[in-house]
């Protein structure tokens, strides 16, 4: 089990970018979370399997429809099999 902290930078807000990545999430079957931060850019935190959060990752980069994604910074690190924090993705306002 791993998790995914990343960074997003760029048009990144108000453009549903958080919902964008809230849908994803659940699709893939990853918990956590994203949220916007006050300089602008978006954190997410997900948990999940490699190769989910490598999927996840690719759709970070890509962005909702109207964003306009510039840099992504991700963090990725192991966590103890079947020790997840959270129990679900969620929008933290």
């Amino acid at each position: 089990m791993k998790e995914l902290h990343a960074i997003v930078h760029g048009r990144v807000q108000m453009v549903m970018y958080r919902d964008f990545c809230c849908r994803k999430a659940r699709k893939l079957g990853l918990v956590g979370y994203v949220k916007n931060l006050p300089d602008g850019t978006v954190e997410v935190v997900a948990q999940g399997t490699q190769e989910k959060l490598e999927k996840f990752l690719e759709y970070l980069r890509k962005g909702s429809l109207l964003s306009h994604v510039e840099e992504v910074q991700p963090q990725v690190s192991e966590i103890p099999a079947g020790e997840k924090a959270y129990s679900n993705f969620s929008i933290i306002w």
